[in-house]
C-alpha cells in the first residue's frame, strides 16, 4: 500500500513541517541527496589523523585495568590487594572500600539523563550481582603494569543463591508493564481457537542464543578532572545522556561535565555508559591524574552487555488459499531485575502481515547475569528469524511459493493498530529482488541441487525495522560572510557516515556546494543532540535541521529588508538555490547569502531551533522493509555451511547516499550471517560465567565467510519522514537468519530452529 499523497497536520513550529524531498520546496532542484559521496572523514582516518577515545594525550597519564568477580551472586568476604599495591608502577588500587561515594546509574531510559544499562551501585559495597562484575580498578604508570597488578587481586566470596539457568528462570516468568513503550501483549480475537480450527497450521518453537558486542574499537575512555570539572573523551553513542548521567552519579552540575566522542569504531548498541567509564572517572578523582581505560576483549565480555537468549513460539493458522486465520508469536527472554532491555522479538509480528486473529506478546525471566542491552536490531533480528522461518514452513505445507504466500497476506493497513502505512513497497522489493536473484530457478523440493559434495539451496525472508524520530534534538546554523555554513549538534558518527549524509542534506537544503558546508558533532557542548540508536539519528537530526533552516531563512528575509529583490516575500514564497534565496516562480528575484549579510553589515548569522515533535509516528505506521535472498552450499559429508550468494532488496524511503547506504546494508547482512551460522555466547549455567570471552572462541564472520552481496533499493521517499528517509542502520540484519535457515532447508531438507546453524545440527541429513 502506498500513502504518498497523505500529509501530516501542521505542527505549528516555524510555519510548517517539511516532509519528503519530493514535496519540500527547500530541497527541490538540488542533487546533493542520493549522490555516492565518499565519507568526508575517510582521508583523515586512513592517514591516522583522527583521535579515538583511547588516543587523547595528557601529561602525567595513568593507565587502568580491572579485576573481575568469578561468582554470579554473593558478597566479598576477603579482598587481598596487598600484592597489587606493591607491584611495580602501581599508583592506586580502588575497591568498594576506598572508591568515592557515587549515586547508582539510572535504569536504562528511565529518566531524562539515564544512559546506563543498570541501576546497580558501581563499586559501592561488597555485593556481587553477576560473574564478571568489577571488584577492583588498578591505576599504574603503564598499561602492562596495570594489567599485571590486576592479576594479583585475590578475592573470596560468600555465595548467595543465584539463578543462572534459563530453563529454571522461565518457570517463573514475569510480564512487563510495557515493552519499550508498547503494550506487552496484543490480542485481537481468539487466536488459539482460530488456530485449532485452521485448515493448515504450524505450531513451532525457535530458540536463539546470547550474543556479545565485539566492535572493532574496544570500549575506552580518557578522563581528567580540572577541580570540579570532569572532562571525558569517550567512545559513545549517547553523548548527552552520558553527560547528564555522569553529573548525576558524581553529584555535580551538568555544566561541569564535558564529553566528546568525535570518532567511534563501531557501536551497534554497545557503546553506552558502562562501569568502566564511571570507574575511570572515580579513580581519576582519587589519584588526581588523567586516566586512560581501554577494556581488553575479555573485559568487554565481562562488563558490556549484549543480546539475550530467547525462546519463541510461532503458530500460524491458514486457510487453503494462504490467508491467515491466526498469527501467534509469544515467548520468553532472559533479563535481570536491574535493567530494562527485553529483546522485543514480537514487534515484527505486530505490523508485517494480515491475519483475522492475533496473539502476540512476551515475558521475561530474571537471571543473575550481566545486564543485557541493545544490539543491532534488538528483538527484530531474532524475532524475524522465528516468524519468517515459520512462514517458510507454512508455505511448504500449503504448496505455495514463499513469496506468493507473503503476497496473499500483505495488509492494506497496519494489522494491529489500524493506522495507515506512511509508505510501504515490500511486495515491490520482493518482486525486484526475486527477478535479480533468479528466484524462479528455485526448486520447491529440498535437496535437489548438488555440485559434488555440496548441496545447494536458496531461501528468502522479510526484513523490517520501525521508523523512530526522537524529540528534543536541536541544530545550530552559522553562516559566515564568506558564504560558508556550519551546522552543529551533539550527535554521533560511529562509522556510518552521519557527518557526510548531513553535509549532503544541508547543502541540498540551502542550495550550497558540498565544500561550503561543515557538520560539527560529537561534543556535549553543542546544541542538544539525540542518541545514535534505534535507526533514529538521521531522521532526528533531519527534523532539527529542517526547523533550524526555517528560522535561518526567515532571518535572512528579515535581514534582506526592503532594498532586496526578496522584499515582501515570506518563507512560503522562497526557495534556496545557488547559495542564496529566490522567489519560487520568479527566478529574477534572487539574492545570495553573502550579499544579504554584506548589505546588513553582518559578519555572520547564527540561528538555532529544536526539531518538532514526532507527530508523524502518532498518525502513521512507519517502518522500513526488505526482502532478503540467500543461496547456501552445505557439505553432504560434514554439514559445513557456506553462504555463497546474498541479495537484499530494501524499501527504506529516500536513500541519502547510495555508497554509504550500500555499505550499511552489507554490514547488517554480514552481521546477520554471523547470527545465523557462527555467533553464540557460551554461558556456563553452573557458574553464570561467559566462557568464550575472546574473538578466538566467539566467532564473527571473517572475509572468507562473506559472499558476494548485492543491494537493491526502491528509493521511494516516505512522505512523512524528514528528507523522505527512514533509518537503515539496523534493518540489514533482520530477516538474514531466516533467509539462511530457509536456504539450508532447501539445500538439505533439515529444519534448524535453534541458532546458530552449526554442522552438528545438520549431520543428521548428511550422506
Amino acid at each position: 500500500m502506498s500513502a504518498d499523497t497523505q500529509t501530516l497536520p501542521e505542527t505549528g513550529r516555524q510555519g510548517r513541517w517539511q516532509p519528503a524531498v519530493t514535496t519540500d520546496p527547500l530541497l527541490r532542484k538540488h542533487g546533493s541527496l542520493g549522490q555516492s559521496v565518499s565519507r568526508i572523514e575517510g582521508p583523515m582516518k586512513v592517514q591516522g589523523k583522527t583521535h579515538f577515545a583511547a588516543e587523547f594525550p595528557y601529561d602525567n597519564m595513568s593507565y587502568a585495568a580491572i579485576a573481575f568477580s568469578t561468582v554470579a551472586r554473593g558478597r566479598i568476604t576477603e579482598l587481598n590487594v596487598g600484592a597489587a599495591e606493591a607491584a611495580p608502577g602501581v599508583i592506586l588500587v580502588m575497591t568498594y572500600k576506598n572508591a568515592p561515594r557515587m549515586r547508582a546509574p539510572s535504569l536504562m531510559m528511565s529518566s531524562p539523563t539515564a544512559a546506563g544499562a543498570s541501576n546497580l551501585p558501581v563499586m559501592q559495597n561488597d555485593e556481587i550481582h553477576w560473574n564478571g562484575q568489577p571488584i577492583a580498578l588498578i591505576l599504574a604508570e603503564t598499561q602492562e603494569q596495570a594489567d599485571y597488578a590486576a592479576s594479583l587481586i585475590e578475592a573470596t566470596y560468600e555465595l548467595l543463591p543465584a539463578v543462572t539457568s534459563f530453563d529454571e528462570a522461565k518457570k517463573t516468568p514475569r510480564q512487563l508493564e510495557n515493552l519499550l513503550g508498547q503494550p506487552p501483549y496484543v490480542e485481537i480475537g481468539d487466536a488459539e481457537t482460530a488456530l485449532a480450527n485452521s485448515e493448515v497450521k504450524v505450531d513451532l518453537v525457535y530458540r536463539t542464543p546470547r550474543h556479545n558486542h565485539n566492535a572493532i574499537e574496544l570500549h575506552a575512555a580518557t578522563v581528567v578532572w580540572n577541580d570540579s570539572e570532569l572532562r571525558v573523551h569517550d567512545a559513545s553513542q549517547l553523548l548527552d545522556l552520558t553527560t547528564g548521567q555522569l553529573a548525576d552519579i558524581f553529584g555535580i552540575d551538568v555544566s561541569n561535565v564535558h564529553v566528546t566522542s568525535p570518532y567511534v569504531g563501531g557501536g551497534f548498541g554497545g557503546k553506552c555508559l558502562w562501569d568502566h567509564q564511571i570507574l575511570a572517572c572515580a579513580a581519576s578523582k582519587l589519584a588526581k591524574r588523567p586516566v586512560r581505560i581501554m577494556l581488553s576483549r575479555e573485559g568487554v565480555f565481562r562488563i558490556v552487555g549484549g543480546r539475550t537468549v530467547t525462546e519463541q513460539r510461532v503458530a500460524l493458522g491458514a486457510r487453503a488459499d494462504g490467508t491467515l486465520d491466526a498469527l501467534i508469536h509469544t515467548g520468553t527472554t532472559a533479563m535481570t531485575s536491574h535493567n530494562s532491555c527485553p529483546e522485543q522479538f514480537t514487534f515484527p509480528a505486530r505490523h508485517l502481515y494480515a491475519a483475522r486473529t492475533f496473539r502476540i506478546g512476551q515475558n521475561v525471566a530474571d537471571m543473575d547475569m550481566l545486564a543485557n542491552t541493545f544490539m543491532r536490531a534488538p528483538g527484530e533480528s531474532v524475532g524475524t528469524f522465528a516468524l519468517e522461518c515459520a512462514l517458510d514452513e507454512l508455505a511448504e505445507k500449503l504448496g505455495l511459493d514463499p513469496i506468493e504466500l507473503r503476497r496473499r497476506i500483505e495488509p492494506e493497513k497496519d494489522p494491529t493498530t489500524g493506522k495507515p502505512f506512511s509508505s510501504r513497497y515490500l511486495i515491490e522489493a520482493y518482486d525486484r529482488g526475486a527477478e535479480k536473484f533468479g528466484w524462479d530457478k528455485r526448486s520447491r523440493t529440498p535437496r535437489q541441487r548438488r555440485e559434488g559434495e555440496w548441496l545447494i539451496g536458496v531461501g528468502c525472508a522479510t526484513a523490517t525495522y520501525p521508523y523512530h524520530r526522537f524529540p528534543g534534538g536541536a541544530a545550530r546554523i552559522r553562516l559566515t560572510a564568506e558564504g560558508h555554513v556550519t551546522v552543529s549538534t551533539a550527535v554521533h558518527d560511529m562509522g556510518m557516515g552521519t557527518a557526510t549524509a548531513q553535509v549532503q542534506h544541508v547543502a541540498a537544503r540551502l542550495g550550497l556546494p558540498l565544500d561550503h558546508v561543515t557538520f560539527e558533532y560529537g561534543d556535549s557542548r553543542l546544541p542538544k543532540g539525540v542518541i545514535a540508536g534505534g535507526s533514529t539519528q538521521t531522521a532526528s537530526i533531519g527534523g532539527a535541521i529542517i526547523a533550524a533552516t526555517e528560522v535561518f531563512v526567515e532571518e535572512l528575509i528579515k535581514l534582506a529588508g526592503n532594498d532586496s529583490p526578496l522584499a515582501g516575500l515570506s518563507l512560503s514564497d522562497v526557495e534556496t538555490r545557488d547559495g542564496g534565496l529566490s522567489h519560487i516562480t520568479d527566478i529574477s528575484r534572487f539574492e545570495s547569502y553573502q550579499s544579504i549579510l554584506r548589505r546588513a553589515g553582518r559578519e555572520e548569522l547564527i540561528c538555532e531551533a529544536e526539531g518538532p515533535a514526532p507527530t508523524e509516528m502518532e498518525a502513521f505506521s512507519m517502518h522500513s522493509y526488505g526482502a532478503q535472498f540467500c543461496e547456501v552450499r552445505v557439505s553432504a559429508l560434514t554439514g559445513e555451511t557456506r553462504v555463497s550468494r546474498f541479495l537484499g532488496s530494501f524499501d527504506a524511503g529516500q536513500i541519502l547516499n547510495h555508497k554509504m547506504a550500500t555499505s550499511q546494508f552489507k554490514g547488517g547482512i554480514i552481521m546477520g550471517i554471523g547470527l545465523a551460522l557462527t555467533e553464540e555466547t557460551n554461558f556456563d549455567e553452573r557458574t553464570g560465567r561467559i566462557i568464550n570471552a575472546s574473538l578466538a572462541d566467539y566467532h564473527v564472520p571473517v572475509q572468507m565467510d562473506v559472499p558476494s552481496i548485492e543491494i537493491l533499493y526502491t528509493d521511494k521517499p516516505d512522505p512523512q519522514a524528514p528528507m523522505g528517509a527512514r533509518g537503515i542502520g539496523e534493518i540489514g540484519i533482520t530477516g538474514v537468519g531466516a533467509a539462511v535457515a530457509n536456504a539450508v532447508y532447501n539445500a538439505t531438507g533439515v529444519r534448524v530452529r535453534d541458532l546458530p546453524i552449526t554442522l552438528d545440527k545438520l549431520m543428521m541429513g548428511a550422506d
